[in-house]
């Protein structure tokens, strides 16, 4: 079983356009939507929810104004300037700006503040017109998205070894942080997708970076890569010098922008376009590349 994760250095790449695209041609896939902060491919894959999960996160810190003295240790103790006076003179913790380090807590002389984790994160179990579908819902300001990722990741390996699927295949978040350490970790390969901006190579410099301290075989697509053909060929030198091998080059077209607005991947929409044959090109040259190891 391969596990295949697509990542971008930044937001607005066309990374989850490209994931429904590849899922519209790839067999024996689970799929799993590992961009679990702003959670989007279910707005293609229109899931139907099988079962729902809910995911602890964090501590978040509340004070109990009838046992409060107001005496302000706690504003002072915290880091965040999450406690301050509300109108009617109470303590009050701002639940956005809380950390749940739980130092509050601990230095309270009244016990007054209590500390509870987060429950407004769920995940779920899915089927859809794509196969078995995994991905996850966190509430605004919650926290631990890795530990979400490395949760919905299991069940996504678990459910494929179920079905005897031959591969996973994740849409990753954006960036470089902890959720896509956690989409990396254990992957047989990476597609990042480039856009051909100043700020989208910077950012896939720093995702690919990333990704060689895993050891893990890279592969790049440009998209829309006639926007701007000076920074497209800027792009290309830089994953020759790494050795990273160039799937295709995806040209701006509005029937991709089209086929999301009505819900569908381009191959739905269009199957006989350009796109919609170097999509099939893509996911052909990953399943035949021999460099992409089986842990």
């Amino acid at each position: 079983m391969k596990e295949i994760t697509i990542l971008s250095g930044k937001g607005g790449t066309g990374k989850t356009s490209i994931t429904a695209a590849i899922a519209s041609v790839a067999e024996k896939t689970v799929f799993c939507d590992n961009d679990v902060d702003a959670a989007d491919l279910h707005l293609i894959f229109q899931p139907e929810i099988q079962e729902v999960h809910p995911f602890s996160s964090g501590f978040k810190a509340s004070i109990n104004t009838l046992e409060c003295t107001s005496c302000g240790i706690c504003i002072d103790h915290c880091h965040f300037d999450a406690i301050d006076y509300n109108e009617e003179g109470d303590l009050v913790i701002d639940p956005y700006h809380c950390e749940g380090c739980r130092l509050c807590e601990r230095t309270c002389p009244e016990n007054a503040i209590s500390s509870v984790k987060g429950k407004n994160n769920k995940w779920f179990v899915s089927t859809s017109r794509f196969g078995d579908f995994v991905h996850a819902e966190m509430g605004p300001g919650e926290e631990n998205s890795g530990k979400l990722v490395s949760q919905i990741r299991k069940k996504a390996m678990e459910i494929a070894q179920n079905t005897q699927s031959e591969y996973i295949i994740n849409d990753g978040p954006p960036g470089i942080g902890c959720a896509t350490i956690s989409s990396i970790s254990g992957s047989n390969a990476v597609i990042v997708i480039i856009e051909p901006t100043l700020s989208g190579l910077n950012d896939a410099q720093r995702l690919v970076d990333l990704i060689k301290i895993f050891n893990i075989h890279t592969y790049a697509v440009i998209n829309k890569f006639d926007i701007n053909m000076t920074m497209t060929q800027k792009i290309e030198q830089y994953l020759i010098s790494k050795n990273i091998a160039l799937l295709a080059k995806i040209p701006f077209d509005v029937e991709m922008v089209k086929s999301m607005t009505v819900g569908k991947t381009i191959i739905e929409y269009n199957p006989a376009s350009i796109i919609s044959n170097q999509i099939h090109g893509i996911w052909n040259k990953v399943k035949e590349d021999q460099d992409v190891v089986v842990h």
